[in-house]
């Protein structure tokens, strides 16, 4: 038996894969490798000590998963597979769309024939859209996301949803979380954007480490704390952790279920960036700007339900997060590419 990981080379996929080698899991990963590395993969296994199946190719292409299927005996599928920029998402909807709701479709369809029906979902808190009430818990609605990145996974959970619905044997876990950060504590693996970074923490860690001259900071003029926008940060390796709960709970669960994976606590962008200074020892330049059309203000999390029901909670600090990163990003100052 295996578990199936799409985006298993991804930042977060990466670090799910190895958390499940770790558990002794046997794991079989699809990627199409348009935004990660190959390399990303033989680190985990060198860390693990531990092989993994590893097969390229596009989960948008249904009969190279039917293969995969019917090649391995899956159990279980941790999906991980889409595009997350949100601000390319703005200006390609079409790619996004196309990448994040076709590939889900597909994958639910395979494994529907295959008699698969765990499915963990790698959602957003995208999906609350402009909340006007912090923290966000499960029951706040979902709203209208600003973005054609939030939209996408909104559209596939409502998917997935009715799936759940047209069949009892279904069991989903719907995971929004909200601003992954920080990498592996051996600093071997971590966030690896291709081309300029499109979140706050990866491009702070390329400044830092020399790749870019400062930092932007979409927009100073939000009633927040500093005036700089506020988001809840939590650590891969919490997220991860929260995967794996959810993956176990679904064991014994049927139907859809929505769980936040965050740490309850929001950072502003100024914060972080003190942050990262205080455990790299780096100055970080930057220079504030307009705002990012489809951000928001503040965003985060109540995770009050997936610790009574998952027996879950973030227990990594901010500081933490950064020094991860810096570790990471010095060890390794072009990426997989180093």
């Amino acid at each position: 038996m295996a578990v199936l990981v799409t985006g298993g080379a991804g930042y977060i996929g990466s670090h799910m894969v190895l958390s499940l080698l770790k558990e002794a899991y046997e794991v079989v990963v699809v990627d199409n490798f348009c935004n990660s590395s190959p390399e990303a993969l033989r680190r985990v296994c060198s860390i693990a000590e531990r092989e993994c199946s590893v097969v390229e190719g596009d989960i948008r292409d249904e009969a190279f998963l039917d293969k995969v299927f019917k090649e391995n005996d899956i159990t279980e599928v941790l999906h991980f597979a889409g595009l997350k920029a949100v601000g390319e998402s703005v200006s390609a909807p079409l790619k996004y769309y196309d990448n994040n709701i076709t590939g889900t479709l597909t994958l639910c369809r395979v494994m529907q024939r295959a008699g698969v029906r765990n499915l963990v979902f790698s959602s957003s808190a995208t999906v609350y859209g402009d909340a006007k009430n912090m923290p966000i818990s499960e029951d706040c609605p979902t709203g209208t996301p600003t973005n054609p990145y939030g939209r996408s996974k909104l559209i596939v959970e409502e998917i997935l949803r009715d799936v759940a619905k047209s069949d009892p044997e279904w069991s989903i876990a719907l995971l929004r979380y909200f601003n992954p950060v920080g990498a592996h504590e051996s600093g071997l693996i971590g966030e690896d954007p291709m081309g300029e970074p499109n979140n706050l923490v990866p491009y702070v860690a390329q400044v830092a480490v020399g790749r870019r001259p400062r930092l932007s900071i979409f927009g100073g003029d939000y009633q927040t704390k500093d005036g700089t926008g506020v988001r809840d940060y939590i650590h891969v390796e919490d997220l991860v952790a929260g995967h794996l709960a959810a993956m176990k709970k679904l064991a014994t669960e049927k139907g859809a279920k929505i769980w936040n994976l965050g740490t309850g606590h929001g950072s502003s962008v100024l914060e972080v960036v003190e942050a990262f200074q205080r455990v790299s020892g780096r100055d970080i330049s930057y220079t504030i700007i307009d705002r990012r059309e489809g951000d928001i203000p503040e965003c985060w999390a109540d995770p009050s339900h997936a610790k009574k029901e998952l027996g879950w909670a973030a227990t990594k600090s901010l500081n933490d997060m950064m020094a991860d990163t810096w570790r990471w990003q010095s060890k390794n100052p072009d990426g997989y590419r180093s």
